[in-house]
This record gives C-alpha cells, sequence and structure tokens, in this order.
C-alpha cells in the first residue's frame, strides 16, 4: 500500500468514527396560543379619480368676454365662472320681445273679431263661410302669438346662458378657452373648465381575476401613491364591476374604492398601489395550519423525554394535540376563518395551551464535538509551529 492509499484510509476510519459517535434526539416543536390578529389581502394598482367631476361648457355661440376663474381656483356652487359677449344675444332677445308684441296685437284682434262673428253667426246674420273665416284667423293668430311666446323664453334662455356658473363645490382643475376665443356650440356642448370636487375621491383599482372572488363591498383598503411614499391612505370598497377587462390576454375587474381627501394630498391621475383586506381579525385565537395535520407517533420508548399521546373518544370533527401534564391531549376544537398562515379557533382552546405542530430530529453532541482536521487541507501559515 503506498503513502496515498494510507493516507484515505486514515480519513475514513475518522469519518466513520465520528459519524457513529453522533446520535440522533426526536423533539416535540409546540406553539403557545396567544391572541392574535389574522389578515389575508389582495394587492392591485388602480388611478385616482374624483367621485364628482363636472365639465363646464355653454350652449350658445359666442366670444369669451370675461373669464372669472383659473387653474387651482376654489369655486362655489353658483359662482360667476365666464361672460361672452352678449350684443348679438340681447338683440335677439329684443327681437323676440318685438314679435311677440305684434303677435299678441294680432291676437287680440283676431279674437274680437272671432267674438263678435260668432254671435252674429248665432243669430244667423252672417253667414258660414264668414264665420269659419273669422274662426280660422282667430286660431292662427293665437298659433302665431304662443310661439312668439316660445321664441322669446328661447332668447332669454341663450342670454341667459351667455354666463357661466359653476354647478358644484370644487376646484378647477382645467380651463379649455381663453378670452376673445369663439366658442361655437353645434351638436356637443362646448367645454370652458373641468370642475372636480377634490374632498372626494375614488381609486379604480384593477383587481386579477384570481383575486376578484375574495374582494368584496365594505372591505378595508390601505393605498399609497408615489408623490407621498410615507403616507398610508385609507379607504373603503364600495363597489365591484362585473364587467371585465381584457389586455394582453390578462383579465382584471374594476374595483372603486372611496378615499377620503381633506388635505387635497390625491389629485386625479395618480397611480394608487392598493393593499385590500379580504380578511381583518384582531385579538382572536389562531393556530397554525399544520397543527390541524399533526399525527402523534406511539412513544414506546419511555425515556426520550417525548409526551404520551391520549386520544379522545368518539371525536369526529377537527381537533389539535395539546401538551399538558407530560401527555399530548387530543383536543376538539371548532373552527372560524382561515388565511394562508393561520386557523382561527372559535372555541376548544384558550390562551396559553401548547399546541403540537411537528417532530424534529436533534443531532446529539454536536456542540461539543471538536472539529476533524483534513489532512489533505493546506493549514495556515504558522499552523505547525508549537
Amino acid at each position: 500500500m503506498n503513502r496515498y492509499a494510507l493516507y484515505i484510509s486514515v480519513a475514513a476510519v475518522a469519518f466513520t468514527t465520528v459519524s457513529c459517535s453522533e446520535k440522533t434526539k426526536m423533539e416535540l416543536e409546540t406553539y403557545t396560543v396567544e391572541p392574535t390578529s389574522m389578515s389575508e389581502v389582495v394587492t392591485a394598482t388602480g388611478t385616482m379619480e374624483s367621485v364628482t367631476q363636472v365639465d363646464v361648457g355653454t350652449q350658445v355661440t359666442g366670444i369669451i368676454e370675461h373669464l372669472y376663474a383659473d387653474y387651482n381656483d376654489t369655486v362655489k356652487k353658483g359662482q360667476l365662472l365666464a361672460e361672452l359677449e352678449k350684443t348679438l344675444l340681447d338683440s335677439e332677445l329684443r327681437s323676440a320681445d318685438a314679435n311677440m308684441a305684434s303677435a299678441k296685437a294680432s291676437y287680440e284682434y283676431a279674437k274680437k273679431n272671432y267674438e263678435r262673428d260668432k254671435a252674429l253667426h248665432n243669430e244667423q246674420l252672417i253667414s258660414d263661410y264668414e264665420f269659419q273665416t273669422s274662426q280660422r284667423d282667430y286660431d292662427v293668430a293665437r298659433l302665431s302669438y304662443e310661439k312668439s311666446q316660445a321664441d322669446r323664453v328661447r332668447a332669454a334662455k341663450n342670454l341667459n346662458y351667455a354666463e357661466i356658473y359653476s354647478p358644484i363645490d370644487g376646484i378647477v382643475i382645467s380651463r379649455e378657452v381663453e378670452v376673445g376665443q369663439t366658442v361655437v356650440s353645434s351638436m356637443n356642448v362646448a367645454n370652458l373648465y373641468v370642475i372636480a370636487d377634490l374632498d372626494n375621491m375614488q381609486v379604480v383599482g384593477n383587481v386579477d381575476e384570481a383575486d376578484i372572488g375574495q374582494v368584496k363591498v365594505g372591505q378595508h383598503v390601505t393605498f399609497t401613491v408615489d408623490a407621498y411614499t410615507n403616507d398610508v391612505f385609507n379607504g373603503t370598497v364600495t363597489q365591484v364591476r362585473l364587467n371585465p377587462t381584457t389586455e394582453s390576454n390578462v383579465v382584471t375587474y374594476e374595483v372603486i374604492v372611496n378615499a377620503p381627501n381633506p388635505d387635497h394630498k390625491l389629485i386625479p391621475g395618480m397611480t394608487a398601489n392598493l393593499t385590500i383586506y379580504t380578511l381583518e381579525l384582531n385579538d382572536v385565537i389562531a393556530v397554525p395550519l399544520k397543527a390541524l395535520k399533526f399525527q402523534p407517533q406511539d412513544n414506546e420508548d419511555k425515556d426520550n423525554g417525548l409526551p404520551q399521546p391520549v386520544a379522545s373518544e368518539g371525536n369526529k370533527g377537527h381537533s389539535v394535540w395539546v401538551e399538558r401534564d407530560g401527555k399530548l391531549i387530543q383536543t376538539p376544537v371548532e373552527l372560524g376563518m382561515m388565511n394562508s398562515v393561520y386557523q382561527q379557533i372559535t372555541s376548544g382552546l384558550k390562551a396559553g395551551d401548547k399546541v403540537a405542530l411537528q417532530y424534529n430530529m436533534i443531532m446529539g453532541n454536536t456542540q461539543n464535538k471538536k472539529q476533524e482536521e483534513n489532512p489533505f487541507m493546506p493549514k495556515p501559515p504558522g499552523a505547525r509551529k508549537k
């Protein structure tokens, strides 16, 4: 046998000796029951929107003469925002007044003729043709007068439309026109301002189809925005919309979350990172999930320090194993809510109980055993010096 083979044999013997000298030991891992909090969350992203946002426009064509509000101005409902040039609208109203006065005079004249001819016709002093002609003239005059009244109402209303008022309390987030600009009203209302109520905001979140089944109205939500990384905002799920959105084969559903905004930090268009609490319990009795799956082993060796299992009779429901007085007692329990880590226990356990989780194998004498040296490993400088 050469020297190299001799070294290999010595190393093998040393490893075998160490391995044989090590002993394994089994220990029972337990969990001490105490009141705890349980939660389960769904994450999503969304966009900030104002609950109430109004496009303010004009229904008449004209030139912008005055603007009384600008970007970021706070306005009240009924406050004057802008005025159009009123010359043409005033003239239309005066023309409508004149037409109505003329129509009224014609109507009153035709009415008197009709009433006179009716009396004469009843006495058979005029022919049926003359009476029918008088009646037709009266009806035409009456309808013309009613039309002139409607034209006058429209002209007056158009003049009122030249003054644009705020329909809500809010903040001007957009101004679409300048003084001197002509706004043309056709089928669509020409927009002048966009006003939003920033006191009441909402987040339109996009929740994945795999998680939407857990999201319900009324659940608590926290969210952050990139503009205020250290602030956490709170809200509540107010609506789960059933209309799906598909993009790149990913199906999402819109979830509306209310977001009170007294400080006006949140503004429309911000991206929000949502955390929706689908489960939220505080100060409840709960155990790790594996406690419900634990099955004790028969303890034949009385000196190994493991508690002896004692099964309950007639237990057909859920149970856990509780360590008491050196024994493992099978304890029936009733279950509540569950998340990915804990199972709520509604009855059967109390704070301080030690619930069995699993058996662990522990290597004996590992801390006091001197580490064996490999003769083939290089030694640090000075290691051979005594």
